[in-house]
């Protein structure tokens, strides 16, 4: 991620910057908004209103304040090329739950209903939607992504008349104007008790190097006779409909629902056939059945959760992460996330270091069968990562910063980073590294870990230069803190160099693979530059200007080169003070408060925590911007650092090459416990309790 924003904040703390306008959040926080499992927004303003996500780790819907509409559907790995950058992006998708109710004739909108609320539940990925129609019905409906299947979507609706009243439901499917060759479909699906009615669409991404597909079908409760006709028509805006009507008297309720599919030549041969096929499954499995698979597949990833007992609000804000971060990737698949997720297309939907360093060791320790998800797009995308180190004259495999369907570089071309970020190719080594070290899975290693360690190894081998004297360095990269371009010797590059070097020495002799002889000389050459009083140098000629983000600290934690606790302490010292908080990605303070718990200073940790995200937080459910001052939420890499402070920081937790073990730690004042409950490859819980006051030890 590529923002340019310099900033001359002098010395002022980190902490300083954030401290009032965190304290009046905090006291002025609704006590609904506190409930652990659910996101309520009982005063809608259209005008300021930030979606929220419903995903399954393929699919996304995103909410809208608007009565029966969404804002989009959002659909993974579906990459085109088009527009001004000339790079693959994730391709606009048809929105198929858009609605059209009216009642007595009068269609339903915004400007028309009273009371309505929204809200999220976070256990089971249900967005619900309820208002009042003037005196005459009220109205509510809900909408998920399917769980447990990837590329389908429920959506019930239920109608309770105060008055007699006739309505007339509209499911409406339209497609992104950026798609063409729009093809409109509609078919009748005979069976034992009453016919299912399919609409359909496809179309072309805009070089039509894809094919899209959807479909959508009424479900209706209750005996065949009764189900009312359903009638398919594409109206003169070129939209197509398919519609009922019904009358209901006073005090009568009638509930029906939608079932929808979108899908795409990415994933199958024939997409439109994909897209009908289940559609027609999920009508015919029928609602109740629907749901209760999703949610018996939603409770089983909760079975990995986080519980602090005395906190409510920290623990509905945890809950919303992780969250957030389940629904954006999924087990069994060869995806990977994007900082955005499934909330928007914000970064073009590529995959960078986010998904490797900040948002994988969180899923791993949590969910390691969806944190294998994200090492096998990297894995599928190793020949291309070798092909880019042949291309830039290296050997081994690099990885590109900004990666979609290919593996290719789709970095936009005026953006510095993607020819020089190369910190990117050690994330992925590690984090092949650390799978292994959770699972402790020999012949995953073997088949696909040791590859891509290997290969990425010899890279850094290939990258490193030397100068007059012999002595190496990494010349020419653009830092993890990317208002340094172009500098020598970044401190968190080299330091992931080093720390994959050495892991690929280990995975070698736990394989019994021969290494790369220069592996361990070239890791030991590579320097950290320190100034006269010890602090970490960021770079080669680094002078104290303000940073973007977290560099050197890196290096205590994840890389735990620098181990130290004064060394800790004074490089968190010198750098905090040069962060500008406003412009600051959250990760930076997720990682201030890992160490500073690792330190044994649990308030100040939690203090730096709370300040990651708070000022994020965004109405009305408080989704999570990339910083204090921007407005692209959901930022899914925040949520990944944030956490890893409750897991790695507050919870303890630490990876090493024997497995995850517990670190003495203790919790932030008026926490009662904090227990970490499903993790790693024996669903283990760990617990701390609030009068742990044993001492931390790095």
């Amino acid at each position: 991620m590529n923002s340019k924003t310099n900033l001359n904040i002098g010395h002022t703390s980190f902490r300083e910057i954030t401290a009032f306008a965190l304290l009046g959040m905090l006291s002025t926080l609704p006590v609904s908004a506190q409930d652990a499992w659910t996101l309520k927004a009982d005063h809608i303003d259209p005008r300021d209103y930030y979606g929220v996500s419903v995903a399954n780790g393929m699919i996304g819907i995103v909410s809208s304040p608007n009565p029966f509409q969404v804002k989009e559907v959002l659909m993974a790995g579906a990459y085109d090329t088009y527009g001004k950058d000339h790079v693959s992006v994730l391709v606009p998708n048809f929105n198929l739950l858009d609605m059209e109710l009216s009642i007595d004739g009068e269609q339903i909108s915004s400007g028309n209903v009273s009371g309505l609320t929204q809200e999220l539940n976070l256990r089971h990925a249900e967005f619900t939607t309820a208002f009042r129609y003037g005196d005459k019905a009220e109205i509510s409906y809900s909408y998920c992504a399917l769980r447990q299947l990837p590329h389908a979507m429920l959506m019930n609706v239920v109608i309770t008349a105060k008055k007699d009243l006739t309505f007339d439901a509209a499911n409406v499917m339209s497609a992104s104007d950026c798609l063409h060759d729009i093809r409109n479909y509609f078919a009748r699906v005979s069976k034992p008790r009453g016919d299912i009615r399919l609409l359909a669409s496809t179309a072309l991404s805009p070089t039509g190097k894809l094919l899209l597909a959807a479909s959508t079908a009424f479900v209706f409760a209750g005996a065949p006779e009764r189900e009312p006709a359903v009638l398919n028509e594409t109206g003169f805006d070129g939209v197509q409909r398919m519609r009922f009507g019904l009358k209901l008297k006073a005090g009568e309720s009638y509930h029906f629902s939608l079932v929808g599919t979108v899908t795409s030549s990415a994933d199958n041969t024939d997409p439109l056939n994909s897209a009908e096929r289940t559609s027609v499954y999920a009508a015919l499995e029928g609602r109740d059945s629907l749901l209760a698979r999703h949610e018996d597949a939603w409770d089983r990833l909760w079975k990995s959760d986080i519980t602090i007992e005395g906190d409510r609000q920290t623990q509905q804000d945890v809950h919303s992460m992780l969250y957030h971060l389940y629904s954006f990737a999924r087990e069994g698949s060869s995806l990977s996330i994007s900082p955005m997720g499934l909330s928007g297309r914000g970064y073009s939907g590529h995959v960078f270091w986010d998904a490797d360093l900040w948002m994988f060791p969180a899923l791993l320790e949590l969910h390691p069968e969806i944190a294998e998800s994200l090492l096998e797009y990297r894995f599928q995308r190793l020949p291309a990562a070798r092909q880019n180190a042949l291309d830039h004259g290296y050997r081994g495999a690099m990885f590109p910063w900004e990666s979609a369907a290919s593996g290719d570089e789709d970095t936009p071309v005026a953006a510095l980073s993607g020819p020089f970020e190369h910190h990117v190719t050690a994330c992925v080594g590690l984090a092949a590294w650390n799978y292994f070290c959770v699972t402790q899975d020999r012949e995953w290693l073997r088949q696909k870990g040791w590859p891509l360690l290997s290969a990425t190894a010899d890279f850094w081998v290939s990258r490193i230069e030397r100068d007059g004297a012999g002595v190496v360095g990494i010349r020419n990269v653009v830092a993890a803190d990317e208002y340094a371009e172009n500098v020598d010797n970044d401190a968190f590059t080299n330091g992931a160099a080093k720390t994959l070097l050495k892991a690929a020495v280990e995975a070698a002799a736990i394989l019994g693979r021969p290494e790369n002889p220069d592996w361990s000389p070239v890791e030991k050459e590579i320097p950290i530059l320190n100034f006269p009083n010890g602090v970490t140098r960021e770079f080669a000629g680094y002078d104290g200007q303000a940073i973007k983000q977290a560099d050197v600290n890196l290096l205590a934690y994840p890389l735990r080169l620098v181990t130290d606790p004064e060394a800790i302490r004074r490089d968190l010292a010198y750098y905090e003070t040069r962060v500008p908080c406003e412009h600051t990605p959250a990760m930076t303070q997720s990682i201030f408060a890992i160490l500073y718990e690792r330190l044994g200073e649990p308030d100040k940790a939690f203090s730096i925590f709370k300040s990651g995200y708070l000022p994020n937080k965004r109405p009305p459910f408080g989704v999570l911007a990339e910083t204090a001052n921007s407005s692209n939420p959901y930022f899914a890499t925040g949520a990944g650092g944030l956490v890893q402070s409750m897991l790695n920081g507050f919870g303890g937790l630490d990876i090493t090459p024997a497995g995850l073990v517990q670190l003495p730690t203790r919790l932030p004042k008026g926490w009662k416990s904090l227990t970490l409950t499903g993790v790693g490859r024996g669903r283990r819980t760990f617990s701390v309790p609030g009068n742990d006051r044993t001492e931390n030890a790095l």
